[in-house]
């Protein structure tokens, strides 16, 4: 395994002395995202004037030109950052949107969407890095790949297909969701980016709820809620519902009305209760009539 570099340590530079070709191409031979590249590959690179160095031991990469002839396959790329989550909504929640995707596309078969899985694409550094969004969602992909579950998303494999949607949820140590992220995301073409930020919205002096469009290439806060997404035909908010018999704050999927699609415990439940209220009905009629409803005739 390669010693790794402090990113501290890290800066950039233009001055080739300061880099070593043999000990650059050591360090990026082994490297998941790089391996058994070419010592001229990264000769060009340092060519390109791009470059970082650590000051420490004079060892540095560069930005390395993408080759989009050979590209690779989701099955030799990581399924994901292996990040943990801060918290349990981070997973609680992206999953209960895609539970109630798979009711109310149940007979669609042409969207695909995803919790913690990596983004693979060719608008950054390198096509081995990606980005882990919380979740997203995909249109006119293939739920199951050739039949089979996706390990990672590679925009290369998905017919150039991004995704529609990205969810990020900003946890107690912020992730770089409306800097860093938001500009991955501009660069890819991902329509809309949500972000969700319960609980640290004043320290980041942002709202709790926020939906951008991607808008001449940069992001322009919408406003609404819940906000309808006419290229997805949902619309996305925050509802407060019970789950595990608890009180919760969610995220939900809304129609054009901006009624809330039900998970089907829900709606189940509202069919039980609007089926109790009209047996009480029925049977107070039946008792103003002079009937007892549990000895009719």
């Amino acid at each position: 395994m390669p010693e790794c570099v402090n990113p501290m340590t890290i800066s950039t530079s233009i001055d080739r002395s300061k880099l070593d070709l043999a000990v650059i191409h050591n360090f990026l031979k082994t490297a998941y995202w790089s391996e058994n590249i070419a010592i001229d590959r990264v000769s060009q690179a340092i060519a390109d004037d791009r470059l970082k160095y650590g000051h420490l031991r004079t060892r540095g990469f560069a930005m390395l030109p993408i080759d989009l002839q050979h590209l690779p396959s989701t099955d030799e790329l990581p399924c994901s950052d292996d990040t943990p989550v801060d918290n349990e909504d981070q997973n609680l929640l992206p999953n209960v949107l895609l539970f109630l995707l798979n009711s109310i596309w149940a007979q669609r078969q042409d969207w695909f969407f995803a919790v913690d899985m990596a983004v693979y694409h060719t608008t950054g550094e390198n096509p081995r890095i990606p980005v882990v969004p919380d979740a997203f969602l995909s249109l006119g992909v293939d739920r199951k790949k050739a039949g089979k579950s996706r390990r990672s998303y590679a925009v290369w494999e998905e017919n150039g297909v991004v995704p529609m949607l990205v969810l990020e949820m900003v946890s107690h140590k912020p992730g770089g969701e409306y800097e860093q992220k938001m500009g991955i995301y501009a660069r890819l073409g991902v329509l809309y980016y949500v972000v969700y930020n319960p609980e640290f919205w004043q320290r980041d002096r942002h709202e709790p709820f926020e939906v951008y469009k991607l808008i001449e290439g940069s992001y322009q806060l919408q406003q609404g809620e819940p906000y309808w997404m006419s290229e997805v035909e949902l619309g996305i908010g925050r509802c407060q519902t019970v789950f595990g018999n608890l009180p919760q704050e969610q995220l939900a999927w809304f129609d054009e009305r901006g009624d809330r699609f039900l998970s089907e415990a829900e709606a189940e439940r509202q069919r039980a209760e609007a089926e109790r209220q009209r047996r009480e009905k029925l049977e107070a009629f039946l008792r103003s009539q002079g009937f007892d409803p549990d000895h009719l005739p």
